[in-house]
């Protein structure tokens, strides 16, 4: 809570996690739905916002405000998922190489280095429209998780390899301590806050691929998504038409969902720097 305490007094961190907030309340809200996000011609088609369709409907017959929150929740839950099975890779494979050194070291690294240098968009692309039929909101988190974890790895690498030769480690080594042990009790609450800050990279990462390989067809469009909801606007010719509630509203909403992540890594990032923290420290008590 002292943590979330002296973010919350930088306003680019402020601000990010407001919004956040606002969208998790919008994915919460989707539970509630009177309308199933499925089923077309619900509601009257192509109305401007006015109550009670407060963001207007599409020219499928939904209520984009509803769909929204179909759309916020399934992305969420999809980049959700990739970070956190991004995370386990890269933790794995960052402290593994950086306490052994040696040749597991040099292996994966080279691992890593490879999944770095792949084209990694081509591939998803390619593995996207091959099992289009069978991608989930679960097997897509998964998929960008095993092709989202290298950059990171090799971050989390260098910061144990640092630890390594810190005082804390002889001395944990001396005592009898066993590497898991000295691992992850000793190591992980100074990489906790970095890995913290990969993972909110991870997750917006995830989220442009979705919206991406949505627009590109590769997603199946009837799963809600902010990927899906633009993708729909775009094939109606929303923007032609003038219907800019209905393709708008995915943008917007998908801009401020950056911008919001975006503020929160940095300013994470600027927390974690003893340089910035000690400049923040004074102005705060000036």
């Amino acid at each position: 809570m002292k943590v979330l305490k002296d973010l919350l007094r930088d306003g680019k961190f402020a601000f990010g996690f407001f919004v956040l907030v606002v969208l998790v309340f919008l994915a919460i809200l989707s539970f509630f739905s009177p309308y199933d996000p499925y089923r077309w011609n619900v509601v009257p088609r192509d109305l401007p916002p006015r109550w009670p369709h407060i963001l207007g409907t599409s020219s499928r017959g939904q209520d984009v405000f509803w769909e929204l929150c179909f759309a916020v929740r399934n992305s969420l839950v999809m980049s959700l998922i990739a970070g956190v099975f991004s995370r386990i890779i890269a933790i794995l494979v960052g402290m593994i190489a950086g306490y052994k050194g040696g040749k597991t070291d040099r292996l994966l690294m080279f691992l890593s280095d490879s999944f770095l240098v792949l084209p990694l968009f081509l591939i998803i692309v390619l593995i996207g429209s091959m099992a289009k039929a069978r991608l989930s909101l679960v097997s897509l988190g998964l998929l960008l998780g095993v092709f989202g974890w290298a950059w990171d790895a090799r971050v989390i690498r260098s910061q144990v390899l640092s630890l390594r030769e810190r005082d804390f480690t002889y001395t944990a080594l001396l005592s009898g301590s066993k590497t898991l042990s000295l691992v992850f009790k000793e190591y992980m609450p100074f990489l906790t806050p970095l890995i913290f800050a990969t993972f909110i990279g991870n997750v917006s990462w995830a989220i442009g691929m979705e919206i991406t390989l949505a627009i590109l067809g590769v997603f199946r469009v009837e799963i809600p998504s902010l990927g899906t909801m633009l993708q729909w606007a775009l094939n109606y010719q929303a923007l032609l038409l003038g219907y800019w509630w209905w393709i708008g509203t995915p943008v917007v909403t998908s801009i401020m969902l950056f911008i919001a992540l975006y503020l929160l890594s940095i300013s994470i990032s600027e927390y974690l720097d003893p340089r910035m923290r000690i400049q923040r420290i004074g102005k705060s008590t000036r």
